[in-house]
């Protein structure tokens, strides 16, 4: 299945660009102090949740960083150890995974609150609600991935069991929205514009959604040694992100 382009998508898509190149910050701000490092590294993966980190580009660049890289990931399972393992500096991230990077990698440290989130969890006729997913199968990403910690975490909270009552779908292709949509799978946990379009086409409904089950969703994270190493290096992209 793949998202039909329809005139709104598009407008709403030129809009966004048209936007990022307004919010453009004044160059003076690089004089101010002079980094110690001048390159960065963020992570990427084709979702609208991390549009923060990509549409800071410019401004990180306009705070003095030079070479501004992104290293690309299958999921956002990697994060964790990519920050550890310091194969990127900083990344947006959902809490979730960014605290058990915490716990079994701990290399890491959460910088700040981002938004409160755009997940929705999409069921079929047999999930009307959270306590449906006994039995059911929900596609992921990943195993550790954000869509499979924060399902985990809603199962967890209401009394079952994520590993044992949740049948969990991996597929990276098809994508688990599309398995959803072929009536596949029995729930898929989706992000803008995957939900709308799930939405739009009558696909599902509804179980749950991020901005009303939890409170800061996505965080920033990056590795301790670079705080120690230069403290002014997490100040500006922290900045740029807010």
């Amino acid at each position: 299945m793949t998202i039909t382009q329809t005139r709104r998508r598009f407008l709403t898509t030129l809009s966004l660009a048209g936007t990022a190149g307004l919010i453009r910050a004044p160059r003076v701000l690089a004089a101010e102090e002079a980094l110690e490092t001048t390159s960065v590294r963020l992570m990427r993966i084709p979702t609208i949740c991390l549009a923060p980190q990509y549409v800071a580009e410019e401004l990180l660049r306009a705070e003095g960083f030079s070479d501004v890289h992104y290293v690309d990931a299958p999921s956002s399972a990697e994060f964790p150890e990519a920050i550890a393992s310091s194969k990127t500096d900083f990344t947006m991230l959902y809490a979730s995974p960014l605290v058990a990077g915490i716990d079994s990698l701990g290399a890491i440290t959460a910088l700040a609150g981002l938004h409160v989130g755009c997940l929705e969890l999409f069921g079929h006729e047999a999930v009307r609600n959270i306590a449906d997913l006994k039995g059911k199968t929900l596609g992921v990403p990943a195993m550790g991935s954000s869509e499979h910690l924060f399902v985990s975490v809603l199962a967890a909270h209401i009394g079952l069991d994520p590993v044992r009552d949740i049948r969990w779908i991996t597929s990276q292709s098809p994508k688990p929205f599309e398995l959803f949509a072929d009536g596949k799978i029995d729930a898929v946990l989706a992000a803008p514009p995957v939900s709308q379009d799930l939405r739009a086409r009558q696909i599902g409904h509804v179980v749950a959604n991020s901005t009303v089950v939890v409170g800061s969703c996505t965080l920033i994270g990056t590795r301790l040694s670079l705080i120690q190493v230069d403290v002014t290096i997490t100040e500006r992209p922290l900045a740029n992100d807010e």
